[in-house]
């Protein structure tokens, strides 16, 4: 799967500005995790998110068509992220997602007149729509159940022991390839839908995937104390 690509990244070690690997709070590295408070060990927009974007830029990531890096990352980590009131304000708007460049409304002060919803998350009651997940800080995010749990030893507020810890993947193109058999990615609809009362569906993809550059990838943790 994508995310166990990405995962291989780790092996690396620390995430730097010449490297991709894991990245744990306050720029911490396996063996020396040791915070004064729960809130320390938490994954910070402020600091973290910063230094994990920087570090992507460092090692010339190129970025998404929309000019953005993706991360996918776990509820929780996500929660975390969310408990910043910057963030927060900015992830609660939904928006009309990426203007078209042919319309006139594309201008370079487009976001002063669209408002907090720019390029935002584009959500649209009652039809079946693939997420577009939503902007900060130069990073376009993604939230997913299917992450893999981590657990990591550390001091947290004077106490050394083992804890859980919520995971977020950074990335840009190029980092994972893809190889696809049969049809393209597929969302397939279920017609036995009691007369349209309500929409049953999959999403489908025969595929292969292969981590192809370690360094364009940053793997996130976010202790959940």
């Amino acid at each position: 799967m994508f995310i166990n690509e990405l995962l291989k990244a780790v092996s690396k070690g620390k995430s730097s500005d010449t490297q991709g690997g894991y990245y744990y709070p306050g720029d911490l590295a396996v063996g020396s995790l040791t915070y004064t408070n729960s809130e320390q060990a938490k994954f910070d927009v402020k600091d973290d998110l910063l230094r994990v974007v920087k570090s992507l830029r460092k090692r010339n990531t190129p970025t998404y068509q929309d000019g953005f890096y993706r991360c996918v990352c776990d509820p929780t980590f996500l929660m975390h992220l969310r408990q910043n009131s910057d963030f927060r304000e900015v992830a609660r708007y939904p928006g009309n997602g990426q203007i078209n460049p042919l319309m006139s409304a594309m201008q370079p002060n487009a976001a002063i007149y669209m408002g907090q919803g720019f390029g935002q998350a584009s959500f649209v009651a009652g039809e079946p729509i693939m997420p577009t997940g939503f902007v900060f800080e130069g990073v376009r995010f993604f939230e997913s159940t299917n992450m893999p749990s981590q657990s990591a030893t550390a001091t947290i507020g004077g106490t050394s022991t083992t804890y859980d810890s919520a995971i977020g993947m950074f990335f840009g193109p190029q980092s994972v390839g893809v190889g696809i058999g049969g049809n393209n990615a597929q969302v397939l609809l279920n017609n036995n839908d009691d007369f349209s009362r309500f929409i049953m569906m999959i999403w489908s993809l025969y595929a292969g995937f292969e981590l192809l550059n370690a360094d364009f990838v940053t793997v996130a943790y976010s202790f959940n104390v």
